[in-house]
């Protein structure tokens, strides 16, 4: 018997929505890394860009636990000498949910063409509405994952 491989015609995208209100972060990017990636599906492929199209609502109600929010920093270079900039992520929450949200993500999904092909896939939005109802998105809850009240 031949060994099976996956090929893209094999399979169809879904889009799912996920509420991150009170939401842990770090649960709440592995659970959508893996639905980026596909690996829910049983013709997953480590090669292959399988995965479903994700839509992430209420990211700036996401909460970390243990003082990770003035603990943790992100990081970015100018590229020039001396040019490294570092936010905490409890600014970057108050700016910039989208980009905290994003960039746990982006960390774990594998660091290729792959990866950025999976990201693309990804749309963060940090209210309560998006524009991809002609899509019509299934809601997903997120196995495990706790929701924490502010």
């Amino acid at each position: 018997m031949p060994t099976h491989s996956t090929k893209p015609s094999d399979f169809t995208r879904s889009w799912y929505v996920i509420d991150a209100d009170g939401m842990v972060l770090g649960r709440l990017a592995s659970e959508v890394a893996r639905l980026l990636r596909g690996k829910h599906r049983p013709y997953f492929a480590p090669h292959l860009d399988t995965g479903d199209h994700v839509v992430i609502v209420n990211a700036d109600k996401v909460v970390m636990t243990s003082n990770k929010a003035a603990d943790k920093f992100a990081y970015r270079h100018s590229g020039y000498p001396g040019g490294l900039k570092a936010t905490s992520y409890a600014t970057l929450l108050a700016d910039d949910p989208v980009e905290l949200v994003t960039r746990s993500v982006r960390g774990m999904v594998p660091k290729n063409r792959l990866g950025r092909q999976q990201m693309t896939k990804l749309k963060v939005y940090a209210g309560p509405e998006h524009p991809h109802a002609a899509q019509s998105p299934v809601a997903h809850d997120v196995p495990g994952a706790r929701r924490v009240s502010a």
